[in-house]
């Protein structure tokens, strides 16, 4: 299990999440009705026959919410449709009104629904209780902000929000790219994207490029500022990190993963427990260095 991107939530690391294992399991997922277009709840991380519904190493905790979609495509009601108001016409000899074709249009997708295919989803989250941060495996800051939704709706009460910088993340990126010196651990990637202040402005997006360069230097001579940018960390994880703080491309890299290759685990649930534990640690290490660059604010 490791992340793909991080989207980060901070909450009071005072915060009680003692029961939070009981209070998930009240709100399983449940199979999807005939009737619903999707189902959402929550399901064990390590697999359908384990109990546990928070699953724990030392002091971080794995989470995850599953769901069960419908698949109706688009053209195909859509296609459906047309015939039934085609049917309408020849016999009624008039057109549908549009009250009467939203009508016909949500009959069919009752009728539809009981025999459409049904995806499963699944959505995880690292919640850090040392640093109060979760980090939930999406690029979307809705979808993420849905997963802790479900957090607190089981627990009652959930204080976690967005993160929130007391330094401009423009500012000290643009900075580290201009020759400014980066934390201890950090090295520039090869990709950015850079934009210029004003409402319209021209956007640069640069990939598999020496960041440091004359042309990026002249883009920032221009007055683009830097809102995308690539970083490594120890050479064990690369990643992409925006200024909504987001971080995507979440990546181990071999220096990580070579602590992998000298546990012989055979058993599938040690296996995500080892990378569980990888996971935890890198996300940590990467965690603090962000906090003390961008002078991460603590929830209270």
């Amino acid at each position: 299990m490791f992340f793909r991107n991080l989207t980060l939530f901070r909450f009071p690391t005072n915060l009680d999440l003692s029961e939070l294992d009981a209070r998930l399991a009240e709100f399983p997922l449940k199979p999807v009705g005939p009737l619903e277009m999707s189902s959402h709840g929550f399901v064990s991380p390590i697999g359908r026959d384990a109990e546990v519904m928070a699953h724990r190493i030392e002091d971080t905790i794995w989470v995850t919410v599953g769901g069960e979609e419908k698949i109706l495509p688009g053209p195909v009601v859509n296609e459906l449709l047309s015939r039934r108001i085609e049917e309408f016409e020849e016999k009624q000899g008039r057109k549908p009104g549009g009250k009467m074709r939203k009508q016909m249009k949500d009959d069919l997708l009752q009728e539809l629904m009981p025999r459409a295919f049904v995806k499963p989803v699944r959505s995880d989250a690292l919640i850090d209780l040392e640093h109060g941060v979760v980090a939930v495996n999406s690029s979307s800051r809705k979808s993420a902000e849905n997963l802790v939704s479900n957090i607190r709706t089981a627990l009652g009460s959930f204080p976690a929000l967005p993160l929130n910088a007391e330094v401009s993340p423009r500012g000290v990126m643009t900075g580290w790219i201009a020759g400014e010196p980066l934390p201890d651990g950090l090295t520039l990637g090869e990709e950015c994207e850079l934009k210029d202040p004003s409402d319209q402005g021209a956007i640069v997006r640069c990939q598999r490029q020496d960041l440091q360069c004359e042309e990026i230097t002249r883009h920032l001579d221009a007055g683009k500022q830097v809102t995308k940018l690539a970083l490594n960390l120890d050479d064990h994880v690369s990643f992409v990190l925006g200024e909504d703080l987001i971080v995507r491309k979440f990546k181990l890299l071999d220096g990580a993963l070579d602590s992998l290759e000298h546990t012989d685990n055979d058993d599938m649930r040690a296996e995500l427990d080892a990378r569980f534990a990888l996971m935890r640690g890198e996300f940590k290490r990467l965690f603090k260095v962000l906090e003390g660059a961008l002078k991460l604010s603590k929830a209270e």
